[in-house]
């Protein structure tokens, strides 16, 4: 996915008039973060531009892109309390150093590689002359994506996302996980945000940060009252605790694209009780 002619095919019908890319390495701990990680996000992202400009035949109005809250945050600032972040802040982490990490920074600066270089590439084709029958892009950047699967999982050993794994290994554990993203959105959210960003108008041109607050204590405790089978499963911690960092404000959304969020308790009792059921199927396979 990292060439133009992967897409082709796709598009040799002249059915296409809306794209949205949503494919990136997600690798948390790299041994190679460039091959891994910056290469096929950056070379991915653009390669999907070249491969409309070239096949599309001036069809396609509008891309929409998955990016991430990883883009927008300024990892080395930490927890940064008393700070808001929303779509005008970038990562910015360089090249060279996301090369040099090892480590989740690595995945953080793909992201906002990938998504800068769509935007270059748009401000490059329009600088040249090329902006007739040019698309327009929109940017989507969720935080931790939570929430249910469509489809019921049959495992928790392999197979779940990332972000959902984190809320798995909560269950059994010694311990409430310490800080890390202090930002959250449900998966139905995220889901509707880039159907609305692919037919509403103003969102031409624009990024959203997708995201609510969120501290892993807060989804525990959750958790713990609204699924009394989870009560032993769970850490308690200390309930009611909201350790102090940044703000997350993922309101442009709402106002834009009419996006409602939920609740945390909501996003967390769903995911949980298909993790419980995935758990029952691997304990009868």
């Amino acid at each position: 996915m990292t060439t133009p002619e992967s897409y082709e095919a796709a598009f040799a019908d002249g059915a296409v008039t809306a794209v949205v890319h949503a494919a990136s390495p997600l690798v948390v701990s790299p041994k190679d973060s460039v091959r891994e990680l910056l290469e096929p996000a950056v070379r991915g992202s653009t390669a999907i531009l070249n491969a409309i400009q070239r096949y599309g035949g001036g069809r396609v109005k509008r891309v929409v892109a998955t990016s991430s809250f990883a883009a927008i945050i300024d990892v080395a600032q930490g927890k940064r309390p008393g700070y808001t972040y929303d779509e005008k802040d970038w990562n910015p982490a360089t090249w060279d150093e996301a090369a040099a990490s090892r480590g989740p920074f690595a995945y953080c600066a793909s992201k906002a590689l990938a998504e800068r270089a769509m935007w270059d590439w748009l401000k490059a084709a329009r600088d040249s002359g090329g902006s007739a029958g040019l698309f327009s892009l929109t940017t989507v950047c969720p935080a931790w994506v939570f929430g249910p699967y469509a489809a019921q999982p049959r495992a928790t050993r392999a197979g779940l996302s990332e972000s959902v794994q984190l809320l798995d290994n909560i269950i059994g554990a010694a311990a409430v996980p310490p800080f890390d993203f202090g930002g959250y959105a449900d998966v139905r959210e995220v889901a509707a945000a880039h159907v609305r960003a692919l037919e509403t108008p103003d969102a031409a041109g624009r990024r959203f940060l997708l995201a609510q607050d969120f501290r892993y204590q807060a989804a525990v405790d959750a958790a713990r009252e609204r699924l009394p089978q989870m009560r032993d499963r769970l850490p308690v911690g200390n309930p009611g605790d909201w350790e102090e960092a940044y703000h997350v404000d993922g309101s442009l959304a709402t106002r834009v694209l009419g996006l409602r969020y939920g609740t945390l308790a909501d996003t967390v009792v769903d995911t949980y009780v298909q993790l419980l059921k995935a758990k029952e199927i691997e304990g009868a396979a």
